[in-house]
């Protein structure tokens, strides 16, 4: 007779592509993004929120590397038979939001949001299925101004969080000089703009990737195709030698000045009216933001900025980190981008029917938390709470009044609630949670109406640092009345 082998027991593990989020790291999130809400605040921006789930058809065929809408986005089919997603991100629900109450929001509708966002995508290192990110958008102004605007908050927001000036560049395009240089490179037709339309979004997604492949990658991807080190193979654009210079050219074409590459980009253009007006639209932007004292480096105009969704349709920007950091080999590397977005027109006319303008960016908090990490300008208070030690198991209700008393000094504190029966157990868990205090009363302590306070950091510090007769002399661990808990616990935290 087989041997009943038991019930069987899930694996304790997250699926493949998502990550969890402990303590310390969701408190330093919350403090960069409540320092990201207070710029974006300050610009008149009013905040928003909106569902995790939207229907398949508002979110339209908008992801990066893919055809098809239920391709690149976790989907079902609910008991209506009607098809719900996740968002994959917070633009295209901004949409749907500024077409379902567009007769009771203000025009221009300012709004940001934050959240998180899923893409069901194949997961790869630093890649996730799920990812925050953190936009700002100003929906119903067809001023270019309201592009400069976005892109002089995007300085002043990573300035705000922690990155130096000189440690980041947001770099400016426009898609009406790229479609400008495909119809010169033959593969847009302003008569048909559907014509040659899987070939553009091929060779926007390449470009989309100069950092990442180089040149040759790039121009591999515009011609048949590029296998990469996995052996994956990625179709091409199928363009010639001939028309692949010509992109290439575009994306070369920045020059030491603004208006320098402006010049070349209407050359680049040639007598193409959307890529003249593109170019234009650039001087407008380097003007507004030159006269608002945004200089090169802070702001430039780069040709190689493209952003791989298809929904733009003006104006795009990137944000850049410049500083070097070393990767999992020990290479030195840039960190890279950490924010992207642009102008999208036609995103809310899919509801309405008509055209409505919007543009606006998206931050990527976790790779900008992570830069924050690699700077050393985490500024969220990781410090764990004040912890109040239990002695005698028949005094619990001193030793919550403690930690009452704390809290409402504004301290954070907890009780141990463990078994109390080792002390050293409870000094190893305030070790774990990185408390800064350790609150420590017995009966001997009680009858006397003192308690001892000891400094876990300090006391960490001696025991790595300090001879045996000095850690011995417990310099760490101080008696104090009962009375003065509350203001010697905040000396000892610096809030005295």
């Amino acid at each position: 007779m087989a041997k009943d082998k038991g019930p069987v027991r899930p694996r304790a593990e997250t699926p493949k592509g998502f990550r969890d989020y402990m303590g310390a790291e969701v408190s330093a999130r919350k403090a960069m993004l409540d320092r990201i809400a207070a710029v974006y605040h300050r610009y008149g921006f009013d905040p928003l929120e909106t569902s995790a789930v939207e229907t398949v058809e508002a979110l339209g065929k908008f992801l990066p590397d893919v055809d098809r809408p239920n391709e690149g986005v976790f989907a079902w089919q609910d008991e209506d038979k009607d098809w719900l997603a996740l968002r994959y991100d917070l633009t295209a629900p901004l949409a749907r939001v500024a077409a379902q109450y567009r007769n009771d929001l203000p025009s221009p509708y300012r709004r940001y949001a934050m959240g998180p966002v899923w893409r069901n995508e194949k997961p790869g290192p630093g890649r996730f299925r799920q990812f925050y990110q953190c936009d700002a958008d100003t929906v119903g102004s067809a001023s270019i101004a309201a592009d400069a605007e976005i892109c002089a908050m995007l300085a002043d927001t990573l300035e705000e969080v922690g990155i130096d000036r000189g440690d980041y560049l947001v770099r400016v395009n426009n898609r009406k000089v790229l479609n400008g240089v495909m119809e010169v490179a033959g593969i847009l037709d302003p008569a048909d703009p559907s014509k040659f339309e899987q070939e553009r979004g091929i060779v926007m997604r390449a470009i989309d990737k100069l950092d990442r492949l180089g040149p040759e990658g790039v121009r591999a991807l515009l011609g048949e195709g590029r296998k990469d080190e996995s052996g994956d193979f990625t179709k091409g654009a199928g363009l010639s030698e001939g028309q692949a210079d010509v992109v290439l050219g575009f994306m070369s074409a920045r020059r030491d000045t603004g208006p320098d590459t402006v010049a070349r980009l209407r050359e680049l253009a040639g007598g193409s009216a959307i890529g003249t007006e593109g170019a234009q639209e650039l001087e407008t932007i380097a003007q507004l933001l030159a006269a608002q004292g945004y200089g090169p480096d802070r702001i430039v105009i780069d040709p190689s900025v493209v952003r791989g969704l298809g929904y733009y349709t003006g104006p795009v920007f990137e944000a850049e980190l410049t500083f070097e950091i070393t990767d999992e080999k020990g290479r030195p590397r840039q960190f890279g981008s950490v924010a992207g977005g642009g102008r999208y027109d036609d995103l809310v006319k899919r509801f309405t029917g008509q055209s409505v303008p919007a543009t606006g960016i998206s931050i990527g908090v976790d790779r900008l938390l992570a830069a924050l990490h690699a700077k050393g300008r985490v500024q969220a208070d990781t410090h764990g709470p004040v912890v109040v030690t239990v002695m005698d198991r028949d005094r619990m209700a001193d030793y919550q009044a403690m930690a009452t008393d704390l809290r409402r000094a504004g301290i954070r504190a907890e009780v141990y609630l463990g078994n109390p029966k080792n002390f050293g157990n409870q000094l190893k868990y305030a070790d774990k949670r990185n408390s800064p205090v350790a609150v420590i009363q017995g009966t001997d302590e009680a009858a006397r109406g003192v308690v001892q306070l000891k400094d876990l950091f300090l006391g960490a510090k001696i025991a790595a640092e300090a001879s045996h007769e000095e850690w011995k002399s417990q310099p760490a661990q101080t008696e104090v009345p009962r009375s003065d808990l509350v203001t010697e616990v905040k000396r000892l935290l610096g809030q005295g």
